[in-house]
């Protein structure tokens, strides 16, 4: 990866890392928060903490079109995305969950290349290989689903994408900071709405431990990580960008062993090199254009 740019290579390690680690504070937040509730005030408070301090940097306020277009995309991704992915986890198993996410890349780099960007052979083989292998880290966790789990797996895997692709290619946010703080925000109150139309109620006590796994899904998750990916799909391939689809569970399982007593399967061992292998391919298909 040393040709990559220090921000770049800086962004997706951060990305990688970050959202890797998230799987558990999720499971620790949700045991106070419901989802939709737990999502939108996380963004919430992340996009205006980034507002903020945009703000303070006299960074300029967006336009009425660049608050539509970031609303949209914020809409798309947050709502639609990871609002659909915590409703149909209710009905599908971990394992195709993984699976449905790992998808991302091909849907993202086919999108990518309706608008005349599409990956070359290098990048195809490693998005390939990359699905494969989390194909196999996810078939430790078993394929069990409900048809509603399907669809609305579908549906956040479609909305996220679409919402990438589009601040990528069409829609005119706002530069910078404020663009993504106009995502969050939007986002936020979006599935904070639908926490409220929905009647969600605190699942329990709000204890020291569910709202340290709140802040650290603010701050790092949303706050550095979501900022980190934004900023990845305005500079890389949007296969590479999409590839945090392949590491985060390979963090995941790397966390839970050593500081969970998960234990390393042999086919996980496997899986987690042909998951690394496709990010090399997918890290030097392409020099950064300067």
């Amino acid at each position: 990866m040393r040709h990559l740019p220090k921000s770049v290579l800086t962004a997706l390690l951060t990305v990688y890392i970050v959202w890797g680690s998230t799987y558990f504070a999720i499971q620790v937040a949700l045991t106070a928060f419901p989802p939709f509730m737990m999502i939108g005030t996380r963004f919430l408070v992340a996009g205006g903490l980034l507002y903020l301090w945009q703000l303070w940097r006299k960074a300029p306020q967006p336009t009425l079109r660049e608050w539509r277009d970031g609303g949209i995309v914020g809409i798309l991704m947050l709502g639609g995305g990871t609002g659909l992915t915590a409703c149909a986890q209710q009905y599908v198993s971990s394992g195709l969950t993984a699976v449905f996410i790992a998808c991302s890349p091909m849907i993202l780099s086919g999108l990518s290349g309706l608008f005349g960007d599409w990956p070359r052979r290098r990048e195809w083989l490693g998005i390939l290989s990359g699905f494969l292998g989390a194909v196999l880290l996810a078939s430790d966790h078993g394929f069990a689903a409900q048809p509603a789990g399907i669809f609305l797996l579908l549906g956040a895997i479609l909305s996220w994408d679409v919402g990438s692709i589009l601040s990528q290619k069409k829609l005119k946010m706002a530069k910078g900071g404020m663009g993504f703080a106009s995502e969050m925000l939007v986002g936020g109150a979006f599935l904070f709405i639908v926490s409220l139309l929905s009647g969600e109620k605190m699942t329990g006590p709000l204890t020291v431990q569910a709202f340290s796994a709140w802040a650290y899904l603010v701050v790092a998750g949303s706050l550095i990580a979501f900022t980190a990916y934004m900023y990845l799909l305005s500079k890389v391939p949007a296969g590479l960008a999409a590839s945090y689809a392949y590491v985060n569970p390979v963090i995941a399982v790397a966390l839970g062993v050593a500081f969970g007593g998960e234990h390393l399967s042999g086919k996980a061992m496997l899986a987690m090199a042909i998951i690394l292998g496709s990010v090399v391919m997918l890290t030097t298909a392409r020099r950064p254009v300067k």
